[in-house]
């Protein structure tokens, strides 16, 4: 029969002098502060040896006690030393959530401390602990010897038995389950069985908290640099604040020291980040490694934050400055040919928006000088919808102000304020109508236009005023039926955009540079992509849409041209697709099929010949394991040479991924330069020049991650040389400090 006891009630059921001869009734009640020590138990069945005072519980024995759990077939309990001794299928629970398994337990009747033979300890993050002989403390720490370590499954999906991808084995092992802390003593990691790396003095945390400590290194290999290898350490500073100081040691050069630091709050957060080192530098430009070679201070820092002070009000910060143009590039941490560092205040309501902002750049381009990049502060926008109906329909307002300085350049100052209204209906034969008005004033201000080296962006110094007017009606007309197992739409677009003449060169060009005419900006008001250039005259624009949708596929297209009543090629370069009367014709086409094809072709063909003067391609083909992917890019618009936000290019971008097994994978990618100087006159390159590639092969079972990494560089810029880049990554799962 099955009995469930508690201690003090086994005492008073002892018929034996020793445990109640001379108690009264009375005597035998338990006090209140005792209860928290008495050891509450079940069993299938308990037999008392009165003559040496054991209580010996078997079958499915259960005992508690503060918070401890502990399970066994038998259960000893010698009442005069507090000894409790459990064998058979043991399972012990901590009140934090560990559970031990062993076949043999001794214990006190705290059931805090002991010692465990064959001890498997699976912690509350997943992780276990086996050891051949372990002693438990007061405390709860544990003592194991010979013990291993492991984060990784042992059974399989099906509960099979199986050697984890890596385990810690050590000679001692001390558990720490307050701190949620592992040390190790003599400890070395074994990575599919075979030893690999001596972990001396290995310590980390077995908890989903943030904790202080060192984390994986890198190494990695380059032709510049030689071996290197990243130590990186956390510092757990508190519950909302982190920092990471990470030392980088290179045989070839100076050691680079970085750290970031990381805060959150409940009004946003911010990091910091920094790089420094004292070592030698290429002056960019130079194509020898001596005698151009300078030693100094290099380094780089960067900032990001966003705060919201409430509801509608946020203020967000970045800021990145490197020390000379070829840092990043040399230590493998950015691509990036200019820095942006901007300071932004905004104010966002359900009918109104304000932005005050500052932009800094800092070119890393070999040709560009510095003094020439701008400053843009402040830039302030507003703008305000007005939600009552006016005449029909919906009236938007805007005002916007920029000022731009250079050291050495052109400096200019605007400010605009608008008005737009729109009116959407839909007609009775399912025509949807969009009527525009548009109202602008512009004011501009500017000086040493003579120092802008583009003619068509300088306009005329001093002040000058632009007054803009534009109506536009726009027509589609959606036809739906079903087709091809699926639902087809096709939609013609007709629209007709009027605005007056304008004096556009007279006025600066800082934001409406890159102009070029495509499928995204094909029914725009205007085409320009800022505000300093509009385009005037009337003009229409027509085209159709096909778009079909099946179970698993959608396809969608679009095709338009538009046409001027007037030339307009005073503002619009030779080449864009909108200098003529009639324009270019642009268009897309997207394929999605499943998650398997992903595919979009944008082009913008020669109005007169049908020459290709845009053609773009990216199409991703496979599944999230094994891929294909291709970027093809090609802008062949025979635009004159002094425009060099318009310069023509051509490259092919390919990469992809083959899973060979549920872990194993290997990729690859790669981008080549396919300009010659048929396209672009100033460009250096032969018509086949890769810029970089890379070939690499990786292990990922979701407890060990692993891989190489085979990078090759094809570009010369100071001391951020062509050449291979090998990169070896080791990641464990909780290892991470």
């Amino acid at each position: 029969m099955k009995s469930s006891l508690a201690l003090f009630t086994l005492t008073l059921a002892a018929v034996t002098p020793a445990s109640a001869m001379g108690q009264s009734q009375s005597d035998a009640a338990v006090a209140p502060d005792q209860q928290d020590d008495e050891i509450e138990f079940s069993a299938d069945s308990i037999d008392y040896d009165f003559e040496n005072d054991f209580v010996t519980a078997a079958g499915n024995v259960v005992l508690n006690r503060d918070g401890y759990k502990l399970r066994a077939d038998q259960v000893v309990w010698n009442r005069k030393t507090g000894a409790v001794v459990a064998e058979g299928n043991i399972r012990s629970i901590s009140p934090d959530g560990d559970v031990a398994y062993g076949d043999r337990i001794e214990l006190t009747d705290s059931l805090r401390d002991g010692a465990v033979d064959n001890l498997l300890l699976v912690l509350d993050d997943g992780s276990r602990l086996a050891a051949r002989r372990s002693e438990r403390f007061a405390d709860g720490s544990l003592a194991l010897e010979n013990a291993a370590y492991t984060a990784c499954a042992v059974t399989t999906e099906d509960g099979c038995p199986k050697n984890p991808s890596w385990q810690i084995k050590a000679v001692k092992v001390i558990y720490d389950p307050v701190k949620k802390r592992v040390k190790y003593q003599g400890a070395r990691i074994e990575i599919f069985g075979l030893p690999v790396i001596p972990l001396p003095g290995l310590s980390h945390p077995v908890t989903d908290e943030n904790r202080s400590g060192l984390l994986v290194p890198d190494i990695k290999f380059d032709t510049v640099n030689g071996v290197g290898v990243t130590i990186p350490y956390y510092f757990s500073i508190a519950p909302n604040q982190d920092a990471t100081v990470t030392a980088q040691v290179f045989t070839d050069v100076a050691p680079l020291i970085s750290g970031t630091f990381r805060s959150l709050d409940q009004k946003g957060a911010f990091q910091l980040t920094g790089y420094a080192t004292y070592g030698s530098r290429i002056p960019t430009g130079a194509s020898q490694l001596l005698p151009n070679a300078e030693k100094d201070f290099r380094g780089y820092f960067a900032t990001s934050g966003r705060f919201r002070l409430d509801d509608k009000w946020t203020v967000s910060q970045s800021a990145r400055i490197v020390s000379d143009r070829t840092f990043l590039r040399r230590y493998d941490i950015s691509d990036d040919d200019s820095l942006r560092s901007t300071i932004n205040v905004e104010r966002i309501s359900n009918s109104s928006y304000f932005s005050l902002a500052g932009w800094a750049f800092q070119t890393l381009r070999v040709n560009d000088p510095q003094n020439r990049v701008p400053v843009a502060l402040p830039v302030m926008d507003y703008r305000k919808r007005f939600d009552d109906p006016v005449l029909g329909g919906r009236l938007e307002v805007q005002a916007n102000s920029l000022a731009i300085g250079r050291s050495e350049g052109q400096d200019t100052q605007r400010a605009f304020g608008s008005a737009r209204w729109d009116m959407r209906k839909l007609t009775n034969w399912g025509q949807e109508i969009t009527l525009t008005g548009l109202v602008r004033g512009d004011v501009y201000h500017s000086d040493d236009n003579a120092l802008n080296d583009t003619a068509i962006y300088r306009g005329q110094s001093g002040w000058e005023a632009r007054a803009i007017a534009t109506a536009a009606i726009d027509v589609k007309w959606p036809l739906i039926g079903e087709a091809f197992g699926g639902t087809q739409t096709i939609t013609p677009r007709f629209q007709i955009v009027a605005t007056p003449g304008l004096a556009n060169l007279a006025v600066p060009n800082e934001d409406s540079r890159a102009v070029d005419l495509e499928d995204t900006n094909l029914f725009a008001l205007n085409r320009f992509p800022g505000y300093d250039r509009y385009e005037d005259n009337v003009r229409a624009t027509y085209g159709m849409e096909w778009e079909i949708n099946r179970p698993n596929l959608q396809a969608n297209m679009i095709v338009g041209q538009s046409y001027r009543l007037e030339n307009n090629n005073n503002i619009v370069p030779e080449g864009t697709g909108l200098s003529d009367r009639f324009s270019d014709i642009v268009g897309r086409t997207s394929v999605r099929f499943k998650d398997i094809v992903k595919f979009t072709h944008r082009f913008r063909l020669d109005k007169d010949n049908l020459a290709v003067r845009r053609n773009e391609v990216d199409a991703t083909i496979g599944s999230k394991g094994t891929y294909a992917q291709i970027g093809y890019l090609r802008l062949n618009r025979n635009i004159g040479l002094g425009l060099e936000d318009l310069r023509d290019r051509e490259e092919v971008r390919v990469g992809g991924r083959y899973q060979i097994d549920n872990y194993w994978s290997v990729f690859g990618s790669a981008i080549v330069d396919l300009t010659d100087r048929s396209e672009d006159p100033l460009s250096v390159a032969d018509g086949y020049d890769p810029v970089r590639h890379r070939v690499g092969v990786a292990y990922d079972d979701g407890c060990l991650s692993m891989g190489v990494t085979w990078r090759y560089d094809y570009e010369n810029s100071g001391d951020a040389r062509r050449g291979s880049t090998f990169l070896f990554r080791l990641a464990l799962r909780n290892l991470g400090v």
